[in-house]
């Protein structure tokens, strides 16, 4: 099976730029007709945000999160039937219920100040996943203003800004 590697080395040696610390199984799900909408169940989300402890997820040609590192806080997954992993036949069974397999595969995740989702969920009037994110960047602008300082009155940054070139 081949997969897409954010991080880490890509089969072959080749060191990649970096990125969240997952391996993803591109249009892990099929083709764009096989397209489906499921109800996944998202309790970081619906903790933080507020709402259903589920969330309506569109699914088009989406990819699977099959293996995440120690620093990814997985956000979502869906359960898959038990052939899926070995034939990518695009047609799920129901989501609605147990597949009966145990298997599941995840479809959201987060590293730093990463979110990634193999859903999409713009394409939905539940706007918790941009609320989420949102607060995510708020979260790191707070983080990247404590690296500014006051020196006799003027405000400078700490030494991990680009240099200037004049």
């Amino acid at each position: 099976m081949h997969g897409i590697y954010l991080s880490g080395q890509k089969s072959g040696g080749q060191e990649l730029i970096g990125g969240l610390d997952c391996t993803v199984h591109r249009n892990f799900f099929g083709s764009q007709i096989q397209s489906f909408e499921a109800e996944i169940p998202v309790p970081q989300i619906a903790d933080k945000e507020g709402g259903p402890p589920t969330f309506r997820a569109v699914f088009i040609r989406a990819p699977a999160i099959l293996e995440v590192g120690p620093e990814v806080v997985v956000l979502a997954d869906i359960p898959v039937s038990s052939n899926k992993a070995v034939d990518p036949n695009p047609a799920l069974e129901s989501t609605e219920g147990s597949t009966g397999s145990g298997e599941k595969v995840i479809v959201a995740v987060k590293q730093g100040n990463l979110l990634a989702t193999a859903f999409h969920p713009e394409l939905t009037a539940d706007t918790r996943w941009h609320s989420y994110f949102l607060k995510m960047v708020d979260e790191v602008e707070e983080g990247a203003s404590s690296s500014i300082c006051a020196v006799g009155g003027e405000f400078q940054k700490s030494s991990t800004d680009l240099p200037v070139y004049q």
